[in-house]
């Protein structure tokens, strides 16, 4: 192979290495990973950082007091306090999952300023009988 060859493949390896290492870069932040009641409970340093807490809504939890929202999330047996501010959305129910954004504080009570409803993959059509009109 002569010189020139050689160059022109390097370039051409170093340039696909580069665009690979673009796109794998942009696909990791793409992706919206969240942490467990545990996994957040856990980490001694769950307080110093902003993070995403997944879990279901505990029945019987939810208190709305004003523009405060007070629930527990749940997940294999373990519990966090929420305290969202600002209205969550319209889906957002006892017994659903849900997904917060914010910090933990030092009284191991999560401040949210985010709630977004999980939803589940499987499709079900409606249960209204044929010729209603689905209230939904």
């Amino acid at each position: 192979m002569s010189r020139r060859r050689r160059g022109r493949t390097a370039v051409v390896a170093v340039l696909l290495a580069a665009g690979a290492l673009l796109v794998t870069s942009a696909l990791r932040e793409t992706l919206t990973y969240y942490r467990t009641p545990y996994e957040v409970l856990g980490d001694p340093d769950a307080t110093s950082e902003r993070v995403r807490l997944g879990g279901d809504v505990v029945p019987g939890s939810l208190r709305r007091t004003g523009d405060l929202v007070v629930f527990r999330l749940a997940q294999d047996g373990h519990e966090i306090t929420v305290e969202q501010r600002g209205v969550p959305p319209e889906t957002f129910r006892e017994g659903e999952g849900a997904v917060v954004e914010g910090t933990l504080s030092q009284d191991r009570v999560f401040r949210s300023d985010h709630v977004v409803v999980r939803h589940g993959n499987e499709y079900r059509p409606s249960t209204a009988p044929p010729g209603s009109v689905d209230a939904r």
